[in-house]
């Protein structure tokens, strides 16, 4: 049987990489989207409204 190939072994690695980080991405772009949605600023958990912005 033939070996896989170091390179063959990076390219997986670095294609697993480039999906966990769209992941964490579309994760956080969720996260954001329920957070406006709420009406709260990234910055701390006060509401918009009482922030006077």
């Amino acid at each position: 049987m033939a070996k896989k190939s170091r390179e063959t072994f990076q390219k997986r690695n670095k294609e697993k990489a480039r999906q966990q980080k769209q992941n964490d991405k579309a994760a956080r772009r969720l996260e954001a989207k329920k957070r406006r949605a709420n009406g709260t600023s990234g910055l701390d958990d006060t509401p918009l409204d009482v922030a006077g912005l």
